[in-house]
């Protein structure tokens, strides 16, 4: 016995393998991913991951770790590897509340060269006009973070954005005499910081704190120095009861670093402070339930933290549909 459905589609099915011809053909078109751009409610901000591109970390760049457990770590998480490293993205937030738009951390522009430096198109494509941006956090003044003030000309690339850089980094990274007693593999670093800041400063844009101040809309700077001098975390209030902690370089291996928060990066000014903040502030997301939004986590590094012992792990987040309007 057969339903009719079936038989329909029997005889359809038939008829169309008659017709076609001996050798069916395809269409090639290349191949390109969508946008860097993933959209996601958090309370009453509506936050925008927004890809600038990907950045290869070597294992040996770890420290403070044996490599047989790093081994042991990255065995079937699958992390991209090349003979460079790593796969690591590099990854900015614009964060919405009610017209009020804050970007956090600007990507590397032209800094780092092809493949990277997609942060300001990827925020044109998200339906947004960087002149609108009212004002720009940054984490810290390495160049994957700031050079994106400036576009592909090295114009400003947010003309109307209040630039916030912590006192303390602002005093190390925008100092001349800091470089020359810098050590070497990190000195080109200080030129590109001043460089990207310089229009900024001209213009009174530039606007120097010290943790712990509350900005307008929500806003709290967390101390969470050691990767570099004044590196802090954003900690921005959604209202009920929601929250996300835009925390910058807390985590550069996620395969690694959430199972032992003592393995720290090479290129950490402090590392010991860089593993209490990093301690600190996986506490703090997973015992607050907050969001966590990370520059160095997949795209689009938004998810939560949990606690597992004395370590944690990484918990992303799911897809989900936008609230309708």
């Amino acid at each position: 016995m057969s339903f009719p459905c079936v038989r329909v589609l029997a005889t359809a099915l038939l008829l169309a393998a008659v017709a076609a011809p001996a050798f069916a053909t395809t269409t090639h078109h290349p191949l390109q991913q969508v946008p860097g751009v993933y959209h996601q409610q958090i309370g009453d901000l509506e936050v925008t991951a927004l890809f600038d591109g990907t950045v290869a970390l070597g294992r040996s760049e770890l420290v403070g770790i044996a490599p047989g457990a790093v081994t042991r770590l990255l065995d079937h998480r699958y992390v991209p590897e090349d003979g460079k490293g790593l796969q690591t993205a590099v990854n900015a937030y614009l964060i919405q509340r009610g017209n009020h738009l804050t970007l956090v951390d600007t990507g590397t522009a032209g800094c780092f060269g092809p493949g990277l430096g997609q942060v300001l198109g990827n925020l044109r494509k998200a339906g947004y006009d960087p002149a609108e941006v009212d004002d720009v956090l940054l984490t810290h003044a390495h160049p994957d973070h700031l050079c994106g003030l400036l576009d592909a000309q090295d114009k400003v690339a947010y003309p109307n954005a209040t630039v916030w850089l912590s006192d303390a980094d602002a005093a190390y990274w925008l100092d001349p005499a800091s470089e020359a007693g810098a050590p070497q593999g990190v000195r080109f670093a200080f030129a590109l910081a001043r460089k990207a800041v310089a229009p900024y400063v001209a213009s009174g844009k530039l606007h120097r704190f010290r943790p712990g101040q509350a900005l307008p809309n929500g806003v709290t700077a967390l101390d969470s120095h050691g990767h570099t001098p004044g590196h802090v975390s954003w900690k921005i209030d959604g209202g009920e009861r929601q929250a996300v902690l835009v925390w910058g370089d807390i985590v550069h291996f996620h395969a690694v670093q959430f199972a032992q928060p003592q393995a720290a990066y090479e290129a950490d000014s402090d590392r010991t402070a860089a593993i209490a903040s990093r301690r600190a502030m996986m506490a703090q997301a997973a015992d607050g339930g907050w969001w966590v939004a990370g520059a160095h986590l997949p795209f689009p590094g938004l998810g939560h933290v949990r606690r597992e012992g004395e370590a944690f792990a990484w918990v992303p987040g799911e897809f989900a549909p936008l609230p309708a309007r």
